[in-house]
């Protein structure tokens, strides 16, 4: 009874929806046959046109994505190349940057080194390191006689630099050293190298504080391999090289 009621209901809501034939039957009942039995089974007429829904209007599908445009090969061989390039170009404005940066601190060191051979003599000394060694020998008095300089001992060759600029005024051989090198100072003050296994430089060459001379020898009357380096002040007198040094921030 309750599948029948159902039905009967649903056949009436269909057939004032639906709109009237020309023969007064209603479009019920050309589309379907009717219900049969309780189990609500529907046939449709073979012949008879099946309901059709209207498309949507236009507006109805206005929000629908477009289909995504695929990139052909052509265009993708362009993408790459342009994002090689891209970073071809980053590539060279950092090596051109890095190469800039080098010309600068170039540039800097030798500002520092103009300045540096600009500045006063006792300036220069600091950072000068005369001779790489182990004081063996001072001045004063040595087995009954003087000791007039001061003795370096260092291994053969080892270079030996002028603590401040002067002029050569000897450079080769001299009795009890060997060989030796001489070096006037603007204010007159003249030091000597002496038991020197090689000179670097000639007599009457202007030298910069600091510039290699000579090597460290075992020449003439010599114990072993050494520095014998002696300070003659302007009037002539031989003096402590330590105190000498050590005015002028030499290292040995």
């Amino acid at each position: 009874m309750a599948g029948g009621a159902v039905a009967a209901t649903g056949q009436h809501v269909l057939a004032t929806a639906l709109p009237a034939v020309a023969d007064g039957a209603s479009a019920l009942s050309l589309g379907i046959n009717g219900l049969v039995g309780p189990d609500m089974d529907f046939r449709v007429a073979a012949d008879a046109a099946p309901l059709v829904a209207d498309p949507p209007p236009a507006a109805a599908v206005a929000g629908v994505d477009p289909a995504p445009v695929i990139a052909d090969a052509a265009s993708l061989v362009k993408v790459a190349d342009l994002q090689r390039s891209v970073t071809d170009a980053a590539a060279r404005t950092a090596d051109q940057a890095a190469a800039k940066a080098e010309q600068a601190k170039a540039e800097a060191a030798r500002a520092e080194q103009a300045k540096k051979a600009a500045a006063p003599v006792a300036d220069l000394g600091r950072a000068i390191q005369m001779v790489t060694g182990r004081v063996t020998s001072g001045f004063g008095l040595r087995a009954g006689t003087t000791h007039q300089g001061l003795d370096i001992a260092a291994p053969i060759g080892t270079p030996i630099r002028v603590p401040i600029a002067g002029t050569v005024i000897s450079s080769g051989p001299a009795t009890g050293f060997g060989l030796w090198v001489r070096v006037r100072h603007a204010d007159g003050t003249i030091t000597v190298y002496g038991h020197i296994n090689r000179s670097l430089v000639k007599v009457g060459q202007k030298v910069a504080a600091g510039q290699q001379i000579a090597e460290v020898g075992n020449r003439g009357q010599s114990t072993g391999p050494h520095l014998h380096i002696e300070v003659i002040t302007p009037a002539g007198k031989k003096i402590n090289p330590r105190p000498w040094l050590d005015q002028h921030g030499i290292l040995y």
